[in-house]
């Protein structure tokens, strides 16, 4: 951070800045980021990414990739790498590489002295019974018949438990707290249960698994963790977390919670996500259409446009909708000033010159990002034949249409006006060809008459045109809100049938060289695109629109303070 930037603040750093101003954590500011390795991130982990390892980063201090790997059925390597793979791509690297599993030895020690004090319980009961017999907001729980078991029968069953002894979901370890407590997160929850599934890590070594709840604040305190940011349904579980560091009589970290971010035409479930994946509704993970990391990237997301969406939108303590214009404006600004300006022609219609000699090929002078002049420029040629969007041309023309009509005349971007001298269609009727004439002395946009036209169009040549697939994206559900869902409606009766549109293109011969992960292309008057990594071959480019150009976050936001 440069001394001239402003430095953001928010209810997070304040509570920060009084723990440095009073000692708490000896001005020691240590976070961390602990995915569940059961699925690739989204743009809601994109937010806890760049808050946790940029307050560490403001604050001089560390902050550590930890691996909730607590649940082998749901985990897999596959994920863990994509995790890793994400965080370096949004531009962090980890101070320290952690997983849950590296500390189930010591969380098993630990509950054997919660057992010892009279603080846990191996209870037989069943998953439905423990969930009956939990209470509910006006009413207490009742306790387990197991509840008063002795130490010494606890300390036996449990360590049978972990011999695998017992079958899965037949027994668990409980905390013994208080089945009147007005939080439910604190009548005798669990700590373990039995689960007989092989580990990504720790193989068949484990046939007991440590619970969320229990796991994560003592991993907090081995790693000397100063402030646990969560999201704010955790708020709740506050209480517990520091119920088993204050039992344990270990080093107590600071969880703080803060609002997730729900974005508009949007799911971020997990759970909804794998169904997109696994019932074919999108290509996978990786889909551009998914809010996936992974799938933004592959759009053409740049890390930077991220990052400053994620610090305009800060973070508070209250749960909001936050429309998607304002991610995409957050983009359009990034991508604005990197992408070079390039012509290609979606839906392409045939131009013929028919002044323009035969054989003969200029190239034309091209500023590749007025935004940004140390970008240069390039060459573009131009001969007699072109390719024009159909939508450029109308035969019989709307009022206030300008582009270009039978005896009308446009501006070809960079080069020529061109006019319309006759219109060629085939026996159906449909218009396969036009037959046009240019002013060789307008050159540029200026012609020694002084006349002007109304519109400025693009263009690329027929002979030297390169042939790709273009992907043109949407959202992918309708509804605004998808967390605002009547009980018992699917969510997939909302998915946009019109998220994708794949068209035959012709793009200008620089594209060619186009390269995976490499720099945006703005398409001049088309949008901002990115050459697809996964589907792009030698001789056969596949582009993803990662934008539109229209920017209607500036309309919502003067709608929004005029209200």
């Amino acid at each position: 951070m440069s001394s001239g930037e402003a430095v953001r603040t928010d209810f997070i750093r304040d509570i920060i800045d009084e723990h440095n101003r009073t000692g708490r954590f000896g001005g020691r500011v240590h976070t961390r980021f602990p995915p569940e390795p059961n699925g690739y991130l989204h743009i809601g982990h994109a937010k806890s990414i760049c808050l946790n390892f940029g307050i560490a980063q403001q604050y001089g201090g560390q902050c550590n990739l930890r691996f909730d790997d607590t649940n082998p059925t749901k985990e897999d390597v596959e994920y863990v790498d994509s995790i890793m793979e994400d965080v370096r791509w949004l531009g962090f690297q980890w101070d320290g590489l952690y997983y849950a599993s590296d500390y189930f030895e010591q969380l098993y020690q630990w509950a054997v002295q919660l057992i010892k004090a009279g603080l846990a319980y191996v209870c037989d009961q069943t998953p439905e019974e423990v969930r009956r017999s939990r209470g509910t907001l006006t009413a207490p729980g009742q306790e387990s018949p197991y509840r008063n078991r002795t130490v010494a029968e606890n300390l036996d069953l449990f360590e049978r438990m972990r011999a695998g002894e017992f079958a899965d979901g037949s027994r668990t370890l409980r905390a013994r707290i208080d089945m009147g407590a007005s939080n439910l997160n604190l009548r005798d929850p669990v700590l373990y249960r039995i689960l007989k599934a092989e580990h990504h890590r720790t193989g068949n070594k484990w046939c007991i698994y440590p619970m969320y709840d229990y796991a994560h604040g003592q991993s907090d305190s081995l790693e000397r963790i100063t402030h646990s940011i969560c999201t704010l349904e955790f708020e709740n579980h506050r209480p517990l977390y520091d119920w088993f560091i204050e039992a344990l009589g270990i080093y107590a970290p600071q969880q703080i919670e803060f609002a997730r971010l729900n974005l508009t035409y949007t799911v971020m479930s997990k759970r909804r996500l794998l169904s997109l994946v696994q019932e074919g509704h999108v290509s996978g993970w990786d889909d551009p259409r998914m809010p996936t990391i992974a799938g933004l990237r592959r759009r053409g997301y740049t890390p930077e446009g991220l990052r400053q969406f994620c610090a305009v939108i800060g973070v508070t303590k209250f749960n909001s909708l936050t429309e998607v214009e304002l991610l995409e404006h957050c983009l359009r600004d990034d991508l604005n000033k990197r992408s070079p300006r390039v012509m290609a022609v979606l839906n392409p219609l045939r131009v013929v010159i028919t002044n323009y000699p035969e054989g003969q090929v200029e190239q034309l002078e091209f500023i590749n990002n007025p935004e940004d002049p140390s970008a240069g420029s390039r060459q573009v040629p131009f001969s007699r034949v072109l390719y024009i969007e159909q939508d450029d041309f109308r035969e019989q023309a709307p009022k206030k249409f300008f582009r270009l009509t039978p005896g009308g005349e446009v501006r070809l971007r960079w080069a020529y006006y061109l006019k319309c001298n006759e219109v060629v269609k085939d026996e159906a009727g449909n218009i396969v060809e036009l037959r046009c004439t240019y002013d060789p002395a307008s050159r540029g946009g200026w012609t020694p008459d002084g006349r002007k036209v109304k519109a400025t169009i693009h263009w690329v040549s027929a002979e030297h045109a390169v042939a790709a697939e273009v992907r043109l994206y949407d959202r992918l559900f309708t509804k605004e809100d998808m967390n605002d869902l009547a009980e018992g409606e699917d969510w997939r009766t909302h998915l946009n049938p019109r998220s994708l549109t794949v068209t035959r293109a012709y793009v200008e011969p620089s594209l060619a060289e186009a390269t995976p992960g490499g720099v945006p292309f703005q398409f001049e008057r088309q949008g901002y695109f990115q050459l697809d990594p996964k589907d792009s071959r030698p001789g056969q480019p596949v582009f993803n629109r990662t934008v539109t150009l229209k920017d209607s976050w500036a309309k919502i936001e003067k709608k929004e303070q005029g209200d």
